[in-house]
């Protein structure tokens, strides 16, 4: 499921930290741990896992902030009081009155040393389903765009990322692939091998190519990360409903978790004949 928050902030010409994602997400975490603290606390400690794997995916992501802003150094100059978010996580269609519940009204403090900005938010809409009127089981295709930069990574000899760009020929490849493990941790080995037989993924790019940026991650301590993500493309996906939900609510890519990897509709769903 997935929400657009509408969020106001009372302070004028608000300076917001570039890298705002980490403590965009501690925001987002706290507002669920005071409305469910076992579920906050399973989304933050552990995720979801495969039988006998230590690999875990929280299955939650959120989109870029969207508000008009002039760059200062490494702060945003936000130019309006008022800015929207996607929020998304892969649960079941039931929990989504109490989803919207918990955010309604609350207050999203962002901040780091040197700045802060706090957002109320003034209205939770739930998104509508990409695939209403679908089985679980059919399969579909939409094109997607990124709403938050999708990280892709190879890992090297050093146990490290070199993260690649949508150019390059393994980025659809791995995209695909961290797709079928998350898949797998929800609804099995054998299903997922079933459903990504005809599973399918390509890039389509615009005028312009992909843009690149590089986040850090709890900037300004000993557990600092940098991260690239790329934005400025689409994704032209095939699939089941199923698998199609769960890439839309729990992210493509990596470092879903940080606000990476959120990506929207562009085109609706259709059966695939």
């Amino acid at each position: 499921m997935r929400f657009n928050l509408t969020l106001n902030t009372q302070e004028n010409n608000s300076l917001l930290p570039a890298n705002y994602q980490y403590p965009l997400s501690a925001a987002i975490y706290r507002i669920i741990q005071r409305g469910d603290a076992a579920y906050a606390s399973f989304l933050h400690d552990k995720g979801y896992q495969q039988a006998g794997s230590l690999k875990a995916f929280k299955l939650f992501t959120f989109s870029s902030l969207k508000i008009p802003f002039k760059i200062e150094g490494d702060r945003f100059r936000l130019l309006s009081d008022r800015a929207e978010l996607v929020v998304c996580f892969h649960l079941p269609e039931a929990a989504e009155h109490f989803i919207k519940g918990l955010f309604q009204s609350q207050t999203i403090e962002i901040a780091d040393k040197k700045s802060r900005v706090c957002f109320i938010v003034e209205q939770v809409q739930a998104l509508p389903s990409p695939c209403p009127s679908l089985k679980e089981t059919d399969t579909a295709h939409c094109l997607l765009h990124p709403l938050s930069p999708v990280v892709c990574g190879l890992k090297n000899d050093r146990g490290y990322y070199d993260f690649l760009s949508p150019e390059h020929p393994d980025f659809v490849q791995l995209l695909l692939y961290n797709w079928k493990e998350k898949y797998k941790t929800v609804y099995g080995s054998e299903s997922a091998d079933a459903v990504f037989a005809n599973a399918g993924m390509e890039v389509v790019f615009c005028k312009k190519p992909p843009k690149s940026r590089l986040i850090t991650i709890k900037s300004g301590t000993p557990e600092e990360t940098k991260i690239r993500g790329f934005v400025n493309f689409g994704l032209r996906v095939q699939g089941t409903a199923e698998a199609l939900e769960l890439l839309l609510n729990g992210g493509a890519g990596l470092y879903n978790s940080l606000g990476m990897g959120c990506i929207g509709v562009v085109k609706s769903i259709h059966n695939v004949q």
